[in-house]
């Protein structure tokens, strides 16, 4: 593991990087994984506001032993993208992860400082485009992924990719396991991006309620639903999930196919969902809806990020 591409990209022990998780990823679980030998990201929008950005930042740098990342939505949904960027840069992160439109800007800023950025992509025509942009590498988005999933399988993606272009391909999706990350080794991949066996973990700051959903329950217990932001979405089938479905009404699919309409009731959507999902991580009421991927079928309990990154890399 210790030779793959990513390790010397961020000079890192092994080649993973905690993924940034929306609400789930914290400052604590970064500097953590940064202790025992991976790279970690968090969301931009974790933090309620540019200015507790730059705070964060300098809480991470200050306390960091390894690198640390920032994902930023570098579509026009983000309205504070360019701030972000700016402060980001200034605070000097080791690295971007980009995700739902062009990474331009940002790459062209990362470079002038030396910052990698690596993009999220889902097929092999954008991965063409980033590397043409300027990418460092990019992270396959497969069908396995927690949020919001690819639609090819990993083996598949990884291959497909590695085909077209000649930076490294770091793989996002389904991976909980050391034999997992050894099959897709074999298939390629140049490191890993890994998040939701980390939801349950001491570190993480949702509730206790969310945790030890993911510890009871499994994959076969991920579905896709277009409630949350009018893109499919993995989530946890609760019974209120169960309840309310998993796709959108009528009502909204005829919304979202007004032309005049279609961008306000995505935003509104977005919004709405983005709330709901703050409200479930953390607290629990009846009405949670716990965002996860299929790789909590191998999290059996709530442990520190430490032990996990020991079950990732051990052939034990």
């Amino acid at each position: 593991m210790e030779k793959l591409a990513l390790s010397d990209l961020l000079h890192i022990k092994h080649p993973i990087i905690i993924a940034p998780m929306f609400l789930v990823s914290n400052e604590e679980m970064i500097i953590a994984g940064t202790e025992n030998g991976v790279a970690a990201a968090i969301p931009a929008l974790n933090y309620r506001s540019t200015e507790l950005l730059r705070e964060g930042l300098k809480r991470m740098k200050a306390r960091a032993k390894g690198p640390i990342g920032v994902n930023l939505i570098v579509n026009a949904s983000n309205i504070y993208v360019e701030e972000q960027l700016k402060i980001c840069v200034e605070e000097g992160i080791d690295f971007f992860i980009t995700s739902l439109g062009s990474p331009k800007k940002v790459i062209e800023a990362a470079k002038a400082k030396s910052i990698k950025v690596f993009c999220d992509v889902t097929d092999v025509e954008y991965a063409k485009k980033v590397e043409a942009l300027g990418a460092d590498a990019v992270i396959a988005v497969n069908n396995r992924a927690g949020g919001h999933a690819g639609r090819i399988d990993a083996k598949t993606l990884i291959t497909s990719i590695k085909q077209a272009i000649s930076i490294p391909v770091i793989s996002a999706g389904g991976v909980g396991t050391k034999k997992e990350i050894d099959e897709l080794i074999a298939a390629g991949a140049d490191g890993f991006s890994i998040g939701s066996v980390f939801i349950a973990s001491n570190e993480a700051g949702v509730s206790q309620e969310y945790k030890q959903a993911c510890v009871n329950y499994g994959e076969k217990d991920i579905v896709m639903t277009s409630k949350l932001s009018g893109t499919p979405c993995t989530v946890i089938n609760t019974p209120y999930v169960k309840e309310i479905g998993t796709e959108q009404s009528w009502l909204e699919r005829f919304l979202n196919r007004n032309k005049r309409l279609k961008k306000w009731v995505k935003a509104m959507t977005f919004y709405r969902g983005m709330k709901s999902l703050e409200k479930a991580a953390f607290s629990a009421t009846y009405k949670t809806v716990w965002c996860a991927g299929p790789s909590i079928e191998h999290v059996k309990s709530i442990q520190s990020v430490k032990e996990i990154i020991d079950k990732l890399v051990s052939n034990e």
